[in-house]
């Protein structure tokens, strides 16, 4: 368990961790279960970022923008940079193998950028309405933390890996599709509860976390499609996009 926990904490944030004694699919697994919990200091960043400004009277948008640039930060940038990567492959051709040529170049192209200020404008424009509420800077830590839980199903049994090589190969299928399907239950229920407990109707929350799942799942289910599996770059757009999702649906 220890070493899944320093392999989710190390692939999903910034901070300086030990690094893992040994890496295999049963730990790469429970690594992408524990997700949403590796992310609590990101969370926590998120929450307080939206605090203090709003405490500040600083404006919503600008707040938004700020609490958006230090989760980047927090993460590294690899969720941008993979939705960036996605959007350039699904774009490029639809030959399986030029697009996995294009996701693994690494230069941004029209429609990676165009996803970026899409993606993140959302995000941002989401998140200054939801901050606006009483709990607001609360929602949205927790938020933060629940649209890591796509991992579940991006990592789900039967979903294969898109390149022979790669991240993807030790962590796709290494998730059971109950503890996928359960994984998702208790996000419902969080969601629920922190909705109610902001002062929201509690069905908000079944909206939430119903518009995090579909729009990450129905990406997920493009790329296997068009890629014939997932890979690294996969997950982080999974992870940007559904963020984005519960955002816009909590506003």
């Amino acid at each position: 368990m220890n070493d899944s926990w320093r392999l989710a904490v190390g692939t999903l944030t910034a901070l300086r961790w030990k690094h893992p004694t040994a890496v295999d699919r049963e730990v790469a697994g429970r690594a992408m279960l524990l997700a949403p919990f590796a992310v609590l200091p990101l969370g926590l960043l998120v929450g307080l970022v939206c605090w203090g400004g709003r405490e500040l009277e600083l404006a919503p948008l600008a707040v938004a923008l700020v609490a958006v640039g230090a989760l980047a930060l927090g993460s590294r940038a690899l969720h941008l940079d993979g939705l960036s990567d996605v959007a350039d492959g699904l774009t490029a051709s639809y030959d399986r193998e030029r697009s996995l040529a294009v996701m693994k170049g690494g230069t941004a192209g029209p429609a990676g950028a165009a996803a970026l200020v899409v993606v993140l404008g959302i995000q941002a424009a989401s998140l200054s309405a939801v901050l606006s509420a009483p709990r607001g800077p609360v929602v949205a830590g927790v938020l933060v933390c629940c649209s890591r839980a796509i991992l579940a199903l991006c990592c789900a049994r039967g979903v294969p890996a898109a390149r022979s090589d790669g991240l993807a190969v030790t962590y796709a299928g290494t998730v059971g599709r109950v503890m996928s399907v359960l994984t998702w239950l208790v996000v419902a229920v969080v969601c629920v509860d922190v909705i109610d407990w902001a002062g929201e109707p509690w069905w908000r929350g079944l909206v939430v976390a119903g518009a995090g799942l579909l729009v990450g799942a129905a990406l997920t289910y493009r790329c296997v499609r068009r890629f014939g599996g997932v890979t690294g770059d996969v997950f982080g757009a999974a992870i940007e996009v559904t963020l984005a999702a519960m955002l816009l649906a909590a506003s």
